[in-house]
């Protein structure tokens, strides 16, 4: 073994742990908290379903925007850069809704364990504002309740809490959960026994969701396999023939009719998305 095999392993280790004093320098560096700081609204979009201010909308569109330019001028030039750039804030900003829609399913959806676990404090012997502080759920419907017992901690009346939490939820199912509450304080009844129902008939329709989404994932599949077929073969027919498409794209007519098979296309999978989203 030469002495050179050594070396060149000790200057890898050397360069490795550079890196990674570099990385940890940077992570503590004004760029990368500034950074942070521009993105955490997408990140807290997903985390408590919150939309960004006016401010962190203007500072996400640039951030996106000079990202996806610098990125477009590497790939393809000014033309592309600036078609990415103008992309860029309807990018941002559809993640951010994408992420407020996730949220607010997992919200949903976990409307059954929230009934069940009020019902089991009020059984327990609390009134409502206790059953509020002393439940614990997983999930999205946990943090939304946890948020509901920290305002009723700060002295915030109980209706309020309720129609905040209601109106955050956006959901059939929590609309009835908080009405009935409402209900019960001013007409009386078993409150308890009232959730644990509302509990049982959520799951059957939570059952029958997912029993309809299995009965279409082939036809939803089929759809969009269908709609990408072209896009494939004209990726196909340029690594066929390089510059077939810029020819294409110069004379007007297949440009004309280019376009309008692109907007049929996203007319399709719109269409597709559409009819096959669940609805709340």
């Amino acid at each position: 073994m030469t002495l050179a095999v050594p070396l060149a392993f000790a200057a890898a280790v050397a360069a490795l742990l550079g890196a990674w004093e570099w990385l940890a320098v940077a992570e503590r560096s004004r760029l990368v908290a500034a950074l942070a700081r521009v993105v955490e609204p997408v990140a807290r979009a997903g985390r408590d379903g919150r939309a960004p201010s006016r401010a962190e909308r203007r500072r996400l569109a640039l951030l996106s925007g000079a990202s996806l330019l610098a990125a477009g001028w590497l790939l393809g030039g000014p033309v592309l850069a600036a078609l990415a750039a103008l992309c860029g804030p309807a990018a941002a900003f559809a993640l951010v809704r994408a992420k407020r829609r996730r949220y607010a399913a997992e919200v949903r959806r976990g409307a059954p364990d929230a009934a069940r676990a009020l019902a089991d404090a009020l059984a327990a012997g609390h009134s409502v504002r206790g059953a509020l502080a002393a439940v614990s759920v997983p999930g999205a419907a946990g943090r939304e309740l946890a948020r509901a017992a920290r305002s009723l901690a700060l002295g915030d009346p109980t209706e309020v809490v309720l129609e905040r939490l209601r109106a955050r939820a956006a959901s059939p199912a929590w609309d009835t959960m908080v009405a009935g509450i409402l209900l019960q304080r001013d007409a009386g009844g078993d409150l308890a026994s009232l959730l644990r129902d509302l509990a049982h008939s959520l799951d059957a329709a939570a059952r029958a969701e997912r029993d309809g989404e299995a009965a279409t994932a082939q036809a939803r599949f089929t759809a969009r396999l269908v709609a990408g077929l072209p896009a494939g073969a004209a990726v196909l027919a340029e690594l066929s023939a390089p510059g077939l498409i810029a020819s294409r794209l110069a004379d007007p007519v297949p440009a004309t009719l280019i376009a309008l098979a692109l907007a049929l296309q996203i007319a399709a999978l719109l269409a597709v998305r559409h009819l096959t989203r669940p609805r709340p």
